[in-house]
């Protein structure tokens, strides 16, 4: 009976240092979980309150639809920035799309075991290769190519430092990571889907178009706005090749200028100007808070289509 009781004392003590280490555990995941989150809010918060001196100067209006950009008159248009932004972003979308999606498929579905293992090393190289390597061979390669042979044949004349040039760089820095996506995404598609179509008569391109595609169109979706979110950032390689003309860009052969090009490049040497300083701040913000509302929107489209997949 007493070593009945000591068991039972001992488990009773084990029992309450598992309950308490899992309670411990769960409250310290959630704290974690908070502080993750209102980092989110506290860099929103902090940028609006770096922006604060101009727009205390500025209608945050006039600040978004003015083009003129002459920061020693006091005139702050971040229009041109805006729109360099999202050409560049739509551009480099619209070329690796397509060429990350179709070798998602082949590498998934027709690719033999000796092709899946050199592309994966190569992608995982590219993948790794800094931005700013991205923005040489831009700068040496696509660059002369876009003045000399491109460009001659649309244009009287182009430096070749334009938004064709900075959505082929970002393309190609973008597709590694969506065709690494793509081929993870496609791999989940169970494989009696495959079958049964198979069965039916079913082609390879028509299993891969009529199947593995609409099965897989929430995480191409998912996989397409993290590379969004990764291309409205960059800053070092699009710098590079992108011309840095504060104008809004007309076709692929003008020079435009991103809002991550222009805090790189002026935020050193502006400190000393409280109102420009503000102005690039403001700058980071805008440029937070499309990323934000992209991702927020992309994340409500995104369930919309979970949901009707389920029904």
């Amino acid at each position: 009976m007493v070593l009945h009781g000591i068991s039972n004392r001992k488990y009773g003590k084990l029992l309450k240092r598992r309950v308490f280490k899992d309670k411990a555990a769960h409250i310290s995941m959630l704290i974690l979980t908070g502080l993750s989150v209102s980092l989110l809010v506290i860099m929103g918060v902090g940028l609006y309150l770096k922006s604060q001196t101009i727009l205390d100067s500025h209608s945050a209006w006039t600040l978004l639809t003015s083009s003129q950009w002459k920061p020693l008159r006091g005139e702050f248009g971040f229009l041109p920035f805006i729109c360099g932004t999202l050409a560049i972003t739509l551009l480099s979308i619209i070329i690796a799309l397509p060429i990350s999606l179709l070798t998602g498929i082949f590498i998934t579905e027709n690719a033999k075991p000796w092709v899946k293992r050199f592309v994966f090393p190569a992608l995982d190289i590219l993948a790794g290769i800094p931005s700013v390597v991205y923005g040489v061979w831009g700068t040496l390669i696509i660059v002369p190519w876009i003045a000399d042979v491109i460009g001659p044949h649309f244009v009287e004349y182009t430096s070749g430092y334009t938004v064709l040039a900075g959505g082929i760089v970002m393309s190609v820095m973008i597709i590694p990571l969506l065709v690494s996506l793509f081929v993870e995404i496609f791999s989940t598609v169970p494989n009696d889907y495959r079958d049964a179509a198979a069965s039916l008569g079913a082609t390879k391109w028509q299993i891969s178009q009529k199947i593995i595609l609409r099965k897989a169109l929430p995480g191409i979706i998912a996989a397409v706005v993290l590379a969004i979110s990764r291309a409205l950032g960059e800053t070092i390689a699009v710098l590079m090749v992108c011309g840095n003309l504060p104008e809004i860009p007309h076709s692929l052969f003008d020079s435009c200028y991103p809002l991550p090009a222009l805090i790189a490049n002026n935020y050193g040497e502006m400190l000393s100007l409280p109102l420009y300083e503000s102005a690039l701040m403001f700058a980071a913000f805008i440029l937070f808070f499309v990323i934000l509302i992209f991702n927020a929107g992309s994340r409500i489209v995104l369930q919309q289509i979970e949901k009707q997949y389920k029904m």
